[in-house]
């Protein structure tokens, strides 16, 4: 009988394994209890917030629903209008009340002759009234959001032309919506002005372009992209309700900020510029609309403290700069300006109410920026720092410096990677092995899988995700197979997700959580065609380059011409040592092939991986050794787009 109920034992604990819980899990007794004390203690509220997020509303579209040409789904205004009462255990009351602001939308006066769009997307359109038509600054990240945001002020205002567009800076919430607001057209009649900070198009090329593919598939992480939205799932973005999902686009400015204290007329609209490069974004600056006494800020100073390192990838960030440009703002314009707009959140009313806010901006990063160089000096790691470094009480005073987008812990890494990279100083961390070489010698020091999950979910019932979750990571990089430890790893990331005050964090936990019950889903879309085609050619090429597989090319030596028939370009293609070199305005003299043909075909063959044959039928010309260019495009590597993050 003894035998019989061993078997027993063994045959149900064997279904447990080969069949795990893979629903979302509701909130722990851990999870209820952390969020009673995040409760507990939040600074008061006065009101101001919710005073200045509907100040000024003019009305929003009748229809919720913005649609695409073929009628697909862009986006929802009203996706978080269940967002009502009390925070449900199952997320952060902090992060509840935050985008109860924001999923705000519509019309909403600003100034004198300004005005914005805010909740059609993560960031805000703005617009002034110029003396023909509308300057718009930061026309969102899809061209149908901008187009229903634009079709919504020419209903409440009266219907005007656009006479220019600003950007602010590099990022594609800001640009990627401008061919719902204008058209190439246009531009090239000189009917819209387009200006831009200087070295715009070289750093949107680095984000949009040469980390593109990564830098999509962590996007898709840090935005939920694929998540619900819900009080288990997706909860905004952090600094807005979230990503609209439609037509990126951009079309290149034709005049570029390059010094602070820069002005222009713009349509009867004077307009100074402060420059914030290194900051939040490479290429970025700010706008002060002197006759209505209106800064309007990109990104620097927002609702939420902003990440010095982004997750999903990009350069890090000054953050000694970026308190610095702050601190110049309140100097050049405090005094001259009663109104705070930015492209992000709601906007703040007073000149006493703006330099106020300001000012622990200001101090909000000053502070992070030098108590983590503090720490960093007297030898301790970066994750050291991230448990030492905590904001202090007057500064988490104010909700706007809380960590919706970035977070101390986060920031506080990345003010140490920028002044000593990765590697902590301690030779143990110089030459670690593979995380799933690693992942393995670690489960077998343990004693095994099974004594592996027996700790982590030791640690589970006991609330200390932060440490199950490293331990099951372990345990699914070892074998991404085993089906308890990727339903117990789920579980664990869920109830981080629930308990993140962080908007991207909590997207992030989640969509770990996701991918590990369900498997990869589609990643979003950074490389839209237009993007691309703004992009100068040899940005493109030198992306490309980044491409090309050793392994594949071996020790070949090929020479090409490219001939960019409507653009009037040419570049020489060299490859040797493994190494792609692209020169343009140049050509070899005796190429083994040439290419010649719209650049568009040559997008296709070098981005889309369409076969050589189909862009020859299309128009392209070859000329010379076929087998060189089959050499090349065998060697480049298509785009990757849904990559494991969770698991190996």
């Amino acid at each position: 009988m003894k035998h019989i109920a061993l078997i027993a034992t063994l045959m149900s604990a064997t279904a447990l394994a080969a069949s795990p819980d893979l629903a979302p899990k509701p909130a722990s007794k851990s999870t209820i209890a952390a969020q009673t004390r995040t409760k507990a203690s939040l600074p008061s509220d006065d009101g101001s917030d919710d005073k200045f997020a509907d100040e000024g509303f003019l009305g929003t579209l009748t229809d919720p629903i913005i649609r695409d040409a073929k009628g697909s789904q862009v986006w929802n205004l009203d996706a978080y209008r269940w967002l009502k009462g009390n925070a449900p255990p199952t997320v952060n009351p902090s992060l509840w009340r935050h985008q109860k602001l924001l999923a705000r939308h519509g019309l909403y006066r600003l100034s004198a002759n300004m005005w914005q769009v805010r909740g059609f997307d993560i960031s805000n359109m703005t617009l002034i009234k110029g003396q023909t038509g509308w300057i718009v600054i930061d026309p969102l990240t899809t061209q149908e959001a901008a187009a229903a945001a634009l079709a919504l002020a020419n209903d409440k205002l009266g219907k005007r032309p656009v006479s220019a567009v600003i950007y602010t800076h590099s990022h594609g919430d800001h640009f990627g919506g401008v061919r719902g607001v204008t058209s190439l057209d246009d531009l090239k009649a000189g009917k819209v002005r387009i200006i831009a900070p200087e070295h715009f198009i070289e750093e949107t090329s680095s984000e949009s372009v040469m980390a593109g593919a990564a830098m999509g598939r962590r996007a898709n992480f840090q935005f939920g992209a694929g998540l619900p939205e819900g009080p288990q799932g997706r909860l905004g973005g952090g600094i807005g309700p979230g990503l609209s999902v439609g037509n990126i686009t951009l079309l290149p400015p034709t005049d570029t900020i390059s010094k602070t204290g820069e002005t222009r007329v713009i349509d009867g609209i004077r307009l100074e510029f402060q420059m914030v490069p290194e900051s939040e974004a490479p290429a970025e600056m700010n706008v002060m609309v002197t006759d209505s006494r209106t800064l309007l800020i990109g990104e620097i100073a927002t609702c939420s403290l902003h990440n010095i390192l982004t997750p999903r990838g990009a350069k890090v960030r000054n953050t000694l700069k970026w308190a610095g440009y702050l601190t110049e703002a309140i100097n050049l314009y405090a005094d001259r300006i009663d109104t705070f707009g930015a492209s992000h959140c709601w906007p703040r009313f007073g000149q006493k109410v703006v330099r106020d806010y300001l000012t622990l901006q200001r101090d909000n990063y000053k502070f992070l920026h030098d108590q983590s160089v503090r720490l960093m000096n007297r030898g301790e790691t970066q994750a050291e720092i991230a448990e030492a470094v905590v904001q202090p009480q007057a500064i988490a005073a104010q909700w706007s410096n809380h960590g919706y987008y970035g977070t101390y812990s986060h920031n506080s890494k990345a003010v140490y990677q920028f002044y000593l990279g990765w590697y902590d100083g301690n030779p143990a961390n110089l030459h670690l092995l593979p995380p799933v070489d690693r992942a393995k010698k670690y489960v077998a020091a343990m004693g095994g899988a099974a004594k592996a999950l027996k700790q982590a979910q030791r640690a589970m019932s006991e609330g200390d995700y932060r440490w199950s979750s490293d331990l099951l990571n372990q345990v699914v990089f070892s074998d991404p197979k085993n089906a308890q430890a990727r339903a117990l790893l789920a579980d664990s990331l869920e109830q981080q997700g629930y308990q993140s005050e962080s908007a991207i964090w909590r997207n992030q936990y989640l969509s770990a959580a996701r991918d590990l019950r369900q498997g990869v889903t589609p990643s979003l879309t950074t490389q839209g065609s237009d993007t691309i085609a703004a992009i100068p050619s040899g940005l493109l090429l030198d992306s490309v380059a980044t491409r090309l597989d050793p392994a594949v090319i071996g020790a070949k030596l090929l020479r090409l011409n490219f001939n960019f028939t409507d653009r009037a370009e040419q570049a020489r293609i060299s490859v040797s040592n493994a190494v792609m070199v692209t020169e343009m305005g140049l050509s070899h003299p005796a190429p083994a092939a040439t290419l010649s043909g719209p650049r568009m075909l040559f997008l296709g063959l070098l981005f889309q991986k369409a076969p050589l044959a189909k862009m020859e039928a299309a128009g392209l010309k070859v000329e010379g050794d076929r087998q060189t260019v089959e050499a090349l495009l065998a060697a480049i590597e298509p785009l990757a787009a849904n990559f494991n993050i969770a698991e190996p």
